[in-house]
């Protein structure tokens, strides 16, 4: 296995686990961010982003063709870098413990790494295959 794929199904990985977790147990995902899992209007935005998330993971595993996987790359880097931005936007202005948006800045920051790895040819000229 290449770093190109085993970045690609880490990302895969972590997008399914934290997708489910936010689309069947939102009010555990809230109480991991330190957030109130009694507001119903949390829930509902963790289950939107839930349902998102587990797309974003499925493509990674399923989709074949080479184009389709590059283009769901190119488009998880900008989501998870938005996802970095807004968290980390969020405990600057104390919406979200500091504590947590770090921890949310971080993981999205690392996705956006894994996004970056697992492209094809986008930044580095292909190795031997």
């Amino acid at each position: 296995m290449d770093g190109h794929t085993l970045a690609r199904q880490s990302l895969a990985v972590i997008r399914l686990v934290n997708g489910v977790t936010a689309l069947l147990a939102p009010r555990v995902m809230a109480r991991r961010l330190g957030a109130d899992a009694t507001q119903p209007a949390l829930v509902y935005a963790l289950r939107m982003f839930g349902v998102r998330t587990v797309v974003l993971g499925a493509e990674l595993l399923f989709l074949k063709d080479e184009r389709e996987l590059e283009r769901a790359l190119r488009v998880g880097t900008f989501i998870h870098a938005s996802d970095a931005v807004s968290a980390a936007c969020a405990g600057r202005e104390g919406t979200l413990p500091r504590g947590m948006a770090t921890a949310a800045t971080a993981i999205s920051t690392v996705n956006v790494a894994l996004t970056l790895l697992a492209q094809r040819g986008s930044c580095c000229p292909p190795g031997p295959r």
